[in-house]
C-alpha cells in the first residue's frame, strides 16, 4: 500500500497508479501548540504487508511526517515499510563545512533509518549521503525523464551542466532526447563556476558558440534561479535562440521562477519530486521500476 507524505500527495497517487496498488487514507493535523501528526486511520495489516511511504522531505515538518507515516504503519503491524524519498532535505549538507558543524544529511538519515526496512531517494545531490542510511539508501536515476518535455523541433542544441562535475547529467538528458527523437543529436558542455565566497558563486557559460542554437540548461536542484538566471542572461547576449532550463527536483523558491523567467528561459521543466508550477514530468515510472527490483 503507497502512504503518501503531505508534500508529496501528486506522485504517490501516480505511483500508486503505476503499481497498481492501493493508496492509503492519510490525515495531517496540527495540535494547538504547533505538533504535527500524520496518521492512518483506515491501515490495516490485514490488507498488506508492505507499506511503501512516499514523501519529499522539503522541510522539517515534512521530516517529522516521515517518521510519523513509519511510526504509524508500524504501529498498524506491516511487516516491511519501504521509504521513498523524491527528495530528500538537508542532502547538500554531506559534511561539516565548518568547525562545530553537523553533517546534518547524516542526522535525519540515521533517523529515517530506523523506522525503514528499505530507503529510496532520486537524484540526491551527493550521492555519498546514501551511505549514512542503515541499510544503505538506493539513489535512483530520474534526470533521463527531464527529455520528456523538450520540444521535437530543438536548433542544433547545446546541453549544459552547471559545473563539470554534473556533466553527466547534460549527458543523460541528452542521450534520453536522442532516443526519444531517433538520433544521436546535441553538444554536452558546462558552465564554469566560481565560488567567491560561502554564499556567494559567480556561474558563467563556456566557451561553446551558442549562437543561433537553442540551448537546455539541465540541473538537479534549482532553489533560488539566482546564479542560473545570470548565466542565461549571458547566453543571450552572446547570441542564443532558446533557452530551456530543466531540473530534476524544481525547490524554485521566492521568486525563482520570475527570475528565471525575466532572463528570458522559453521553459522550466522539473519533475514531481517537489511539487510545483514546473513539475511537469512525473517519476512515477522509474520510482515504480526501481520499487519492484528485487520483488
Amino acid at each position: 500500500m503507497i502512504v503518501s507524505g503531505s508534500r508529496s500527495q501528486t506522485l504517490a497517487a501516480a505511483l500508486a497508479r503505476e503499481l497498481e496498488q492501493p493508496l492509503a487514507a492519510v490525515e495531517y493535523d496540527r495540535f494547538p501548540d504547533g505538533e504535527l501528526l500524520a496518521s492512518v486511520p483506515d491501515f490495516s495489516a490485514a490488507d498488506t504487508d508492505r507499506a511503501v511511504i512516499v514523501a519529499s522531505t522539503v522541510s522539517s515538518d515534512a521530516h517529522l511526517e516521515v517518521l510519523q507515516l513509519q511510526d504509524a504503519v508500524r504501529e498498524a503491524g506491516v511487516e516491511e515499510v519501504v521509504t521513498v524519498l523524491p527528495y530528500m532535505g538537508y542532502g547538500r549538507q554531506d559534511e561539516a563545512f565548518e568547525a562545530g558543524q553537523p553533517i546534518s544529511s547524516r542526522a535525519v538519515a540515521r533517523a529515517i533509518s530506523t523506522g525503514a526496512d528499505r530507503v529510496l531517494t532520486v537524484d540526491p545531490h551527493e550521492e555519498g549521503v546514501c551511505d549514512f542510511f542503515d541499510p544503505t539508501a538506493e539513489a535512483v536515476d530520474a534526470a533521463g525523464r527531464l527529455a520528456d518535455p523538450l520540444p521535437a523541433d530543438l536548433t542544433d542544441p547545446v546541453f549544459l551542466s552547471p559545473d563539470a562535475g554534473a556533466i553527466e547529467l547534460a549527458e543523460t538528458v541528452r542521450d534520453a532526447y536522442g532516443e526519444r527523437e531517433g538520433e544521436d543529436e546535441g553538444e554536452v558542455d558546462y558552465f564554469e563556476k566560481t565560488r567567491l565566497s560561502g554564499e556567494e558563486v559567480e556561474i558563467s557559460p563556456s566557451d561553446t558558440a551558442v549562437e543561433g542554437r537553442d540551448v537546455v540548461v539541465t540541473d538537479d536542484i534549482i532553489a533560488t534561479g539566482s546564479t542560473m538566471s545570470e548565466a542565461v542572461a549571458i547566453l543571450h547576449e552572446r547570441g542564443v535562440d532558446r533557452v530551456f532550463v530543466t531540473c530534476v527536483h524544481p525547490l524554485l523558491t521566492s521568486n525563482a521562477y520570475t527570475k528565471l523567467s525575466r532572463a528570458g528561459v522559453e521553459a522550466i521543466y522539473g519533475t514531481d519530486t517537489i511539487e510545483g508550477p514546473a513539475s511537469v514530468v512525473s517519476v512515477a515510472p522509474t520510482l515504480a521500476a526501481a520499487l519492484e527490483t528485487n520483488y
